[in-house]
């Protein structure tokens, strides 16, 4: 893989397949409720990744009441909290986030608050003091409104941040906030990030001496 070096004033985080690996909660559940619903599978798990569940449901089942999707939402969401077995760090993410202190950082995430709390604390990750989870947004990604607000409460121009995702709807947001995107894993590379790296080791983050980072992939 080539060597790419960005510059950058703050970072964004996404969580789930970024700096957590969950895929085996969430196929478990999401694949639990494609059978209940009549739903393939595998097509199902094409549309859920990086969005929040009602926003998937939305588009899984479009004529279904929007209310019904936030209610299904909230049960899903308490199931996957309750659910951490298989749950584990991305490699290299303890080491990653560890150089990131005191640097400017926020996590983005789909999940609501005990999600993220439940499946950072699982995979033996702190939390970043910065948090945009899903109660900070009206919209889901691929929609930029989680990452234009990362970048306004660290005080940094949108231009300024480099995103870290793994999904296709996360780099889509990343791309519609006028960020670069640095994609982790193999969903990534299917959904033309500025970079992409297998995991977090390949990654190392060089404060610079007027307060902007330097990031190595590769």
């Amino acid at each position: 893989m080539t060597a790419t070096v960005l510059t950058a004033r703050a970072l964004l985080l996404d969580m789930d397949g970024t700096l957590v690996n969950s895929d085996a909660v969430v196929e478990r559940i999401w694949r639990r409720w494609s059978e209940r619903h009549g739903l393939d599978g595998d097509e199902v798990m094409k549309v859920v990744h990086g969005r929040q569940g009602h926003a998937s449901m939305a588009l899984l089942l479009p004529d279904r009441p929007v209310q019904q999707n936030l209610t299904d939402n909230a049960r899903m969401l308490a199931e996957e909290t309750a659910d951490t077995d298989g749950v584990v760090e991305i490699p290299g993410a303890a080491a990653f986030l560890a150089s990131l202190a005191g640097l400017p950082h926020a996590l983005v995430t789909s999940a609501d608050v005990p999600l993220a709390t439940a499946r950072m604390a699982a995979a033996g990750l702190p939390l970043p003091r910065v948090r945009v989870t899903a109660e900070s947004v009206g919209a889901s990604k691929p929609d930029p409104e989680g990452f234009l607000k990362g970048a306004a409460e660290l005080g940094v121009d949108p231009a300024d941040c480099v995103v870290f995702e793994d999904s296709g709807a996360g780099i889509a947001a990343g791309r519609a906030a006028g960020m670069r995107v640095i994609g982790v894993g193999p969903r990534a590379g299917l959904h033309g990030p500025d970079a992409v790296v297998r995991d977090l080791t390949e990654v190392r983050v060089e404060p610079l001496p007027d307060g902007s980072l330097r990031v190595h992939v590769g």
